[in-house]
């Protein structure tokens, strides 16, 4: 098990998982209360350059667009269901292939269709992401979203951000209303 944080910690990557070039990042749920309607949460992430936007689309990983047009953030498959124990999604970060002006990864999840199946995080528990190295398949840290996000429809879970030469993994854990679409343009999506 990696360090567990709270909602506003970090953790040097740099510093617990030396050497490291890639990342899983997996992110877990389970449904709490639901209509018999189904819920499907999908992780998405954004690269970031210093102005807190994305340079182009090609810098949004979502499930129309499953990696980063360097290569450097790849998604896994898309779990409809959050049935079953361990990660939900999974996405893969190549910090050799991250751009030079490239800050932060903004790790995501959105309910899709959520305002159509009338669904919010408030139906959602036990909610988590985690950093494993890849080469030793090791967690190294673990955010688990403990307070309710109630009304809102999408979420920015985590941020991979550098600082003076280091990567760091920072719990967010902010609530977003809209879904996926007001998020996107939030970082400069062009949709």
């Amino acid at each position: 098990m990696g360090l567990s944080l709270s909602k506003g910690g970090n953790l040097s990557l740099s510093k617990e998982a030396p050497g490291f070039t890639k990342l899983k990042v997996g992110l877990g749920w389970d449904i709490r209360t639901t209509d018999g309607a189904a819920f499907d949460l999908d992780a998405c992430a954004f690269m970031l350059g210093a102005d807190g936007k994305v340079r182009s689309n090609g810098d949004f990983a979502f499930y129309g667009q499953q990696a980063t047009q360097e290569g450097a953030i790849k998604l896994g498959g898309d779990n409809r269901t959050g049935a079953g124990d361990g990660d939900d999604e999974t996405m893969e970060l190549d910090i050799t292939k991250v751009p030079a002006d490239i800050h932060r990864v903004a790790v995501c999840i959105s309910i899709y269709e959520a305002d159509q199946r009338r669904q919010n995080f408030g139906m959602v528990r036990s909610a988590f992401a985690r950093v494993v190295d890849l080469a030793n398949n090791r967690e190294i840290g673990r955010f688990d979203l403990s307070e309710d996000a109630s009304l809102d429809t999408a979420l920015i879970f985590a941020e991979i951000y550098r600082h003076n030469g280091e990567w760091k993994f920072k719990a967010i854990g902010q609530g977003y209303a809209g879904g996926l679409g007001p998020l996107a343009r939030n970082f400069g999506v062009d949709i």
